[in-house]
């Protein structure tokens, strides 16, 4: 990461390019974070700046997954798709559209701890129209990269001190719920 911040963050055009590139493929892997990314973007291009281009990579990459996830279901048999594991879930995300299908990505993109990728399959599932999607896709992701990019924003700016002292009391809660857990067996 200090690579692609050191060295292609001075050449905003390749960075910027470079960044959407990478916003694409996390979204199309459908389970790698992009918080680094966003920080990135921010370290390099300042908070405003910084989020715009996190939003727009997201849409992008968000699009551009959907495209690719709606032709990878469209090659499974119609026979594997209705397994009794499968079918009451998957029959009605199928026939979801039009405004049902808009609300639920929104309301889904705004959730932080709903998965980018699970979000972007389901709605490639449903009836949604490549226009819809976007549009709702992005709106309801505005919100929590704002959170995000506002979190990485304040934290690039935290002495160091504080930024060890919060890391050393994550491991020791990590440690101490470890413990407890494993005493519960």
């Amino acid at each position: 990461m200090e690579f692609f911040i050191d060295h292609i963050g001075s050449h905003p055009l390749l960075f910027i390019l470079i960044s959407v590139l990478l916003n694409i493929l996390i979204a199309i892997s459908g389970v790698l974070p992009s918080a680094f990314l966003t920080a990135a973007n921010v370290s390099v291009l300042g908070f405003a700046n910084g989020l715009l281009l996190s939003i727009a990579g997201e849409a992008i990459g968000a699009v551009i997954s959907f495209v690719l996830y709606r032709k990878g279901l469209a090659r499974i048999p119609s026979k594997q798709k209705k397994s009794r594991f499968m079918d009451p879930f998957l029959n009605r995300l199928g026939k979801t559209g039009g405004m049902e299908a808009v609300f639920l990505v929104l309301f889904l993109r705004i959730l932080p701890f709903i998965p980018s990728g699970l979000v972007t399959l389901t709605a490639a599932y449903s009836k949604i129209g490549i226009l819809a999607f976007a549009a709702a896709s992005t709106a309801g992701k505005i919100p929590a990269l704002y959170i995000e990019a506002y979190s990485i924003n304040l934290a690039l700016h935290v002495k160091t001190e504080w930024q060890i002292g919060v890391l050393v009391a994550i491991i020791i809660l990590f440690a101490i719920w470890i413990v407890w857990k494993r005493k519960d067996r």
